[in-house]
């Protein structure tokens, strides 16, 4: 075991070169954010799907054109609005009367990397039009279905739900999101490298290409070969039950959790950690990797009560808590 470990550890390692290419590069039109620039590429190696969540202002559309700069797929941005159709998503069947034959015209979504941008300012039903090709993979245009391309990724950002023209996204969607991350303010010394680079009147070069499909999909192929050790595996799934049965795990959350993480967290929670390892340079996963991640998993998963709301006892806190409670092996 440990032979093949440290032989993961060299192939691992020789990937590296590319992901400090890929973040030199990203930097030359995005100030700090080295935290969100590192989710998305955990939920690019991960093949999950990332809902970044900030205020308007705060680059996260810009963050995400770099990071699709930075590689050779192709590229597809939707602007959710109140009257966008799910057609305008998926595609359409197009009538021919000339032929009396229906074509399809696929839609932006048939791309590598989708931008679903501000995605909760489109009603419910343009939304779940994103549920099937989230989850399988593939879109159905009238009776015929099509597989996306691969890889596949939809990164998504919607602003706080408290602001004008938002809706609330369905449970059911925002679970198939890999990880939530919660962009916020820079810092000061940020703040005046952002305006001592963007603020001038010519427009930005594009930034190099680095990373083809190719790539990406070996990068997979290592994640899926690290190593978690059983004890790592009792730890994630303690920590996804403690969101379930806090009376038993974490006492001081009983009666503040509605609905518990899904599967899917567990799941999600192991990629992630095995993502984490992997931009560690190692080939085996440990406590720390599972619990870095941990909040960008377990945030939209864990559902509060109205009891809990009314003591300012959000979904951060419930996993935090469960955190700092539940043993570590």
């Amino acid at each position: 075991m440990t032979s093949e470990i440290e032989d993961l550890n060299q192939q691992i390692l020789a990937f590296h070169p590319q992901i400090s290419a890929i973040q030199q590069e990203m930097a030359k039109s995005i100030v700090g954010q080295k935290y969100l620039i590192g989710r998305l590429l955990v939920g690019l190696l991960a093949n999950g799907h990332v809902l970044l969540e900030g205020v308007p202002g705060l680059a996260k559309t810009a963050t995400i054109n770099a990071l699709a700069q930075c590689l050779h797929t192709k590229f597809a941005r939707v602007q959710f609005t109140p009257d966008l159709l799910p057609s305008d998503l998926v595609g359409n069947l197009i009538y021919n009367p000339r032929e009396g034959t229906y074509s399809t015209k696929k839609g932006p979504i048939f791309a590598n990397l989708v931008l679903a941008d501000e995605i909760n300012r489109a009603p419910a039903k343009v939304q779940s039009a994103l549920l099937e090709a989230m989850q399988e993979r593939q879109v159905t245009i009238g009776e015929e279905t099509f597989p996306l391309p691969s890889p596949f990724l939809v990164l998504a950002t919607q602003n706080p739900i408290d602001q004008e023209g938002t809706y609330q996204l369905p449970e059911a969607q925002v679970d198939r999101f890999m990880l939530k991350v919660v962009v916020g303010y820079p810092k000061e010394d940020e703040e005046k490298l952002i305006l001592q680079m963007m603020a001038r009147t010519s427009i930005r070069k594009p930034l190099q290409a680095i990373l083809d499909p190719e790539s990406i999909m070996e990068m997979r192929r290592l994640v899926d070969h690290i190593h978690v050790d059983d004890q790592i595996a009792d730890y994630v799934v303690r920590l996804v039950f403690a969101t379930r049965e806090p009376e038993k795990h974490v006492p001081k959350m009983a009666g503040m959790i509605r609905f518990g993480a899904s599967p899917r967290a567990s799941i999600n929670l192991t990629l992630g950690a095995k993502v984490c390892a992997f931009l560690e340079g190692r080939g085996y996963v440990t406590p720390q990797d599972v619990k870095t991640i941990a909040m960008d998993v377990l945030r939209h998963r864990v559902i509060t009560t109205f009891e809990a709301d009314a003591e300012d006892v959000t979904s951060e806190k419930v996993v935090q808590c469960i955190l700092d409670t539940v043993a570590v092996p």
